[in-house]
């Protein structure tokens, strides 16, 4: 425990004079009702009352007490410590071309997405885990972290038109190999989400397979869209008109950078279909990761506030019942 006004601390002193001024007050004080001999109620029973006189005075000094600490504000301590966790390391390379605005799947293939990469993000919270994004070209959005709350806040803010459009699949995995390459974990993972067949990028996606085979990668594909034609909004003077569009994923492409890394494919026609990436990946080995957590500060002046309005509360009850003095 920790005060951040600490100075505020020294009014305690001031307690000390007061302590001695009502005791001094009590030796000196004079008897309301003066009788000629008191030994008459030497032998007599002690009211409760004689026992509560100084009760209040009590509850006045634990008051002032605690709002002085309050004014101190104290706090918990901030500590760095290190714990090891088991997980593997996963980079989640997401297509965020403009045909992932398709509205096959509700209320669009890079929503679905999204909440697909947001649900396996929060199934697995021991993993090192990272974003790719990728259409016409590739950027990583966010590096391997364990901060999975920062991982939600960008996925959410995920969004076609970020860059050129087009679809890069061999340079999203490219990029998701050189953030994986350096990892020391047993286990390396890609999750690849794409609607489309590659033609963008200098990387041809199975050269990036193999590029990733290299380093031990696995490299799981998951096609995101239905079969036949899929509805596309086009911006129409102020309004949208659909077309339907025909879906075009390069199964076989995804299918052969799959085997090239000893992973396994998967056509995503709903989200409940990637429940067989999870088994997956559940089966892999963990490895162990050492994590330096951060506590911070946290104020903890509303107890002591608590308590002492509950002393001034009870002080006034007292004075102004059983304890009355009448003049």
């Amino acid at each position: 425990m920790v005060f951040a006004n600490i100075e505020y601390l020294f009014l305690l002193l001031l307690l000390i004079p007061y302590i001695v001024w009502y005791i001094l007050k009590q030796h000196k004080s004079e008897a309301t009702l003066q009788i000629s001999d008191a030994r008459v109620y030497a032998l007599a029973p002690k009211s409760y009352k004689n026992y509560l006189l100084h009760l209040p005075f009590i509850l006045r000094i634990a008051a002032i007490t605690l709002i002085i600490i309050v004014l101190a504000r104290p706090q918990t301590t901030d500590k760095w410590q290190n714990s090891e966790i088991e997980g593997i390391d996963i980079m989640l390379a997401i297509d965020v071309s403009t045909s992932m605005l398709a509205e096959d799947l509700k209320p669009n293939r890079l929503e679905a997405a999204k909440e697909v990469a947001a649900e396996f993000i929060n199934g697995r919270p021991n993993d090192n885990i990272g974003i790719t994004l990728f259409a016409g070209e590739s950027f990583t959005q966010c590096p391997l972290t364990v901060d999975h709350a920062v991982l939600l806040n960008l996925i959410k803010d995920t969004n076609c038109g970020l860059i050129e459009d087009g679809t890069a699949v061999g340079m999203g995995i490219a990029n998701a190999v050189t953030r994986l390459k350096d990892s020391k974990a047993k286990s390396k993972v890609i999750i690849l989400l794409t609607d489309g067949t590659n033609n963008r990028g200098d990387i041809s996606p199975l050269t990036a397979a193999e590029i990733a085979k290299s380093f031990g990668i696995r490299v799981y594909t998951i096609g995101v869209g239905t079969n036949g034609t899929a509805p596309y909004p086009y911006p129409v003077g102020g309004t949208v008109q659909y077309v339907n569009m025909p879906v075009e994923i390069d199964e076989n492409t995804l299918t052969q950078i799959a085997a090239t890394t000893d992973a396994d494919y998967f056509r995503a026609t709903s989200n409940s279909k990637l429940k067989e990436v999870y088994t997956e990946i559940d089966k892999l080995e963990k490895t162990k990761l050492n994590v330096k957590e951060f506590s911070k500060r946290e104020e903890e002046f509303r107890l002591y506030a608590l308590i002492a309005f509950l002393c001034l509360l009870l002080e006034v009850v007292l004075r102004n019942t059983i304890l009355k003095k009448i003049p």
